[in-house]
């Protein structure tokens, strides 16, 4: 079976770019003596990050403990959840976890951290936990230098939880455009980073991690020499976004999209609405090899593409492809993701971490 066969919209990666944006990506961290934990908010799928684990990769990140959970049960023995998991519920699926592969967790309040210790002691395991850091971003984390020490002390005297070390995100700088002014923003946050990383060590803690960076900022703050290892997933996919924000790799991730209506010469509409082919987050999508393409903008069933000069050859049947705008925004509206080694359809991954919101 081959890549016109079939139907649209589809999205599909091409694997030889895939698999070459893997090496390259292994090979910078192994270069750069920092270990690589990809971030799979926006992958989905187990078998990508197993080629990831074959090229260097130590483990997996996510953003959601069923999405972890799709990843153990996928194989991957490695796991960081770079985000805060809260309520009885939640963290007894986070300890029945454990029992089955190394999961750690991000946690900034010490309600969070009393409750897991307990829900830990009473499913007879051990929950490991990284203090998240606020540097900047403002989203979740606790504030640097001696708030993180007082949680980190807490972390590592409660039963039940292994205090592992210290997480922070420099997500505020990634769409930074000036360079300069990218790598001072990284720079400041790095610089709070290592006081309170001081400050913990002064406090005769041990740890073993200090995670962090994205594939919008990995290639700066790499070489800033703070991290221990760094969670960009993105680039792995090599979307307009990524791409935008700095990843060094190429874009290997596509929606095919057919032709339904050419109303005049200045505009051309597809059958990828922002169902399938998002344009809210990021950069917008890319058509590949369509003379004249300025932009592209969907509705829920259409894609709208305005030409920069009259068309007159394009017609309703034909079909492009599309570099997808923002992988995160965009995967997991999909169920299957075609991966294609030249034009033949290699293999078919369902999309196993689709809607997994929990």
């Amino acid at each position: 079976m081959n890549i016109h066969m079939l139907d649209t919209p589809s999205l599909w990666v091409d694997l030889n770019q895939l698999e070459a944006n893997i090496a390259t990506l292994a090979d910078f961290f192994r270069r750069s003596k920092v270990d690589w934990r990809p971030h799979v908010k926006g992958i989905k799928i187990p078998a990508i990050l197993h080629k990831a684990l074959k090229a260097g990769a130590i483990g997996g990140t996510c953003a959601k403990i069923s999405e972890a959970e799709v990843m153990v049960n996928g194989g991957i023995c490695d796991i960081l959840i770079a985000n805060q998991i809260v309520g009885q519920r939640k963290i007894d699926k986070l300890a029945r976890l454990c029992q089955k592969a190394d999961v750690k967790v991000a946690v900034d309040h010490p309600n969070n951290v009393k409750q897991m210790g307990v829900i830990a002691t009473q499913n007879k395991t051990e929950i490991g936990v990284l203090i998240e850091i606020n540097t900047g971003m403002n989203r979740a984390g606790v504030q640097p230098g001696q708030p993180a020490v007082d949680l980190a002390l807490l972390a590592d005297e409660t039963p039940g939880l292994n205090f592992r070390g210290l997480m922070a995100w420099e997500g505020h700088a990634v769409s930074i455009e000036n360079e300069c002014k990218k790598r001072e923003t990284i720079s400041k946050s790095v610089k709070e980073l290592h006081q309170t990383i001081e400050m913990v060590k002064a406090a005769n803690l041990t740890m073993n991690i200090v995670s962090g960076g994205g594939s919008g900022t990995y290639s700066i703050i790499t070489s800033m020499a703070i991290l221990t290892e760094v969670q960009a997933g993105g680039a792995i996919f090599g979307d307009a976004s990524y791409c935008h924000w700095g990843a060094k790799t190429q874009p290997s991730l596509f929606v095919r999209s057919m032709v339904t209506s050419r109303p005049d010469p200045y505009r051309i509409i597809f059958d990828a609405g922002f169902k399938a082919l998002p344009a809210w987050a990021g950069q917008p999508p890319i058509a590949v090899n369509l003379p004249g393409f300025e932009t592209f903008h969907p509705s829920a069933e259409h894609g709208t593409v305005k030409l920069t000069c009259p068309n007159y050859e394009i017609q309703p049947g034909q079909i492009f492809n599309f570099i997808v705008g923002y992988g995160d925004s965009t995967v997991f509206l999909h169920d299957t993701l075609y991966g294609i080694r030249g034009e033949s359809i290699e293999i078919a991954w369902p999309i196993s971490g689709r809607g997994k919101i929990h």
